[in-house]
C-alpha cells in the first residue's frame, strides 16, 4: 500500500502589517493541519507584500537571520501541530546581504534546511 501524504498550500494576502501577517499565517497553518495537511507550504514572501521583483532597499527592514524570530515561531508551530513547514521569507545573511529564502522545518520543530 501507497503512503499517501497531504500538502497544505497557504496563500493569502498580505499587508503591510507583519505582525497580522504573521497571526494570519499561523491561523492559516493550524487550519491546514486540522484539515489533514501533513506538509504545509506558505506562500513566497508570506509576512509581507511581495516586493522582491527588483532590490528595494526600503524593504530591507523586514529581513531576518535563519535562525531569527519568524523562524522560531514557525518552529514552535510545526512541533506543535506535528507538521512539515516550508517557510519562505526574506533572509539577512550578513549586513548588505539579503535574499529570498525558505527554510524547511520538520515535524518535531527541528530545521531540515
Amino acid at each position: 500500500m501507497a503512503n499517501i501524504v497531504t500538502i497544505g498550500l497557504v496563500q493569502d494576502t498580505a499587508s503591510d502589517d507583519l505582525a497580522a501577517n504573521v497571526t494570519r499565517a499561523v491561523a492559516r497553518v493550524r487550519d491546514a493541519a486540522a484539515r489533514g495537511a501533513q506538509i504545509i507550504c506558505l506562500q513566497e514572501l508570506f509576512n509581507a507584500p511581495y516586493f522582491c521583483k527588483s532590490v528595494k532597499p526600503e524593504r530591507f527592514d523586514i529581513a531576518q537571520p535563519a535562525d531569527g524570530p519568524i523562524v522560531h515561531t514557525f518552529q514552535a508551530l510545526a512541533k506543535e501541530l506535528a507538521v512539515v513547514i516550508v517557510l519562505p521569507y526574506y533572509e539577512r545573511e550578513a549586513p548588505g546581504l539579503y535574499r529570498n529564502s525558505a527554510t524547511v522545518i520538520d515535524a518535531d520543530g527541528s530545521v531540515l534546511g
